[in-house]
């Protein structure tokens, strides 16, 4: 950090620190799919701010190129930059109630970890979570919300032992990365799970947009027979034209995730209204809470079907979704991404009973331990 923004950090009423940590995954877990190819470790990247005592802090995973095309190096310097132009010493009232104009120059990555960690410390400061800000009631129980989990790529034998796991555990909701060999492997695969698990699992899988638009029709008639619950993102973002053509003649609801990466996407999918689509939101996509919220009210509003989730991240950004989720109700959720880490430097997130919880009523719901960081 430069002396001006030390200067400036040293005089403000709010102290702003970043942290960067590596988070691994136990059990022999490994992240494989067909976009981003097999993933060692999760990158996280978090902003604390403290005023008068009180802790807020955001997370955003950095290693997640394949996703929005931005080098980790190049979100540490945007977060870096940001933390040296922010007026801190306005204070969190007056930051939060001004948090669009505040990140609006800013890439997603850097707007979601501003607005996460906005969001955590002003909800400890009014003593409620959240999702209390967006109109949910506040309970003294801390909030929580069922879950998805998914099967990455993986041999067959990994891949069985992996869902039988989580259906002991309650997970009934799983989804299979496909995309990777051919689909008659793809097809298999999911011929397998059915055999061996029947009706105890719900299937959906997700193609990460490696299909062409001309293999979709057969590719949809073949997975609604198998009772597939959705096909996700099976085309590549961008051409709107061909996901309605695909759209209008499938059997199976189509659940668009890289598709989904601004305001402008989420009026083309409303623009869709009526087709068999589905929304996935992302807080790294929108860049944050207050994006997620306003983006699943606006889509819910035109009767598309809704998801949020996540990538695989900490225990922050994982509160961050479901909290969005309390917020929203969306029909679906995907907040795996905390299930198992074992060097997580944010404490409090438990998965049980085929859902996901947090400890704490307040703010996001989870505490952060910046000893387990290295400060930036």
């Amino acid at each position: 950090m430069n002396d001006a923004a030390l200067t400036l950090s040293r005089a403000a009423r709010i102290r702003a620190s970043l942290h960067r940590a590596a988070l691994h995954y136990g059990g022999g877990l490994v992240l494989h799919t067909a976009s981003s190819g097999s993933v060692a470790s999760l990158e996280a990247l978090y902003l604390r701010l403290e005023e008068a005592g009180q802790c807020g802090t955001g997370e955003v995973r950095i290693n997640c190129a394949y996703l929005n095309g931005y080098a980790a190096e190049q979100i540490v310097d945007e977060a870096l930059k940001a933390i040296g132009q922010i007026d801190w010493a306005q204070g969190a009232h007056a930051l939060f109630d001004s948090l669009g104009a505040l990140i609006a120059s800013y890439g997603a990555p850097v707007r979601t970890l501003i607005d996460s960690a906005l969001h955590d410390l002003r909800a400890r400061q009014l003593g409620i979570s959240v999702a209390a800000l967006y109109g949910a009631a506040q309970r003294a129980q801390a909030p929580s919300w069922r879950t998805n989990q998914t099967l990455f790529w993986s041999s067959d034998d990994a891949m069985l032992a992996r869902a039988a796991q989580y259906l002991d555990r309650g997970f009934r909701d799983l989804k299979l990365r496909v995309g990777v060999a051919h689909f008659d492997d793809d097809l298999r695969r999911i011929d397998l799970l059915h055999s061996r698990f029947g009706a105890r699992l719900t299937l959906s899988v997700d193609a990460n947009g490696q299909w062409r638009p001309e293999d979709c029709a057969t590719r949809f008639a073949a997975l609604a027979a198998r009772g597939v619950d959705y096909v996700e993102q099976p085309i590549a973002a961008g051409d709107w034209d061909a996901l309605r053509d695909v759209a209008r003649a499938s059997p199976i609801t189509l659940m668009l995730d890289e598709s989904l990466q601004s305001p402008a996407d989420i009026d083309a999918l409303c623009a869709l209204a009526g087709l068999p689509v589905a929304a996935h939101l992302k807080l790294l996509k929108l860049g944050g809470i207050a994006a997620t919220v306003a983006a699943a009210r606006k889509l819910q509003a035109a009767g598309v079907a809704l998801m949020i989730g996540q990538m695989n991240e900490g225990a922050l950004a994982t509160a961050a979704a479901l909290q969005a989720c309390c917020a929203c109700g969306p029909r679906w959720a995907e907040l795996y991404g905390a299930d198992g880490l074992v060097d997580d430097p944010a404490r409090g997130i438990v998965y049980r009973d085929g859902g996901v919880n947090v400890t704490d009523p307040h703010g996001l719901g989870v505490s952060f331990d910046a000893a387990l960081t290295t400060t930036l």
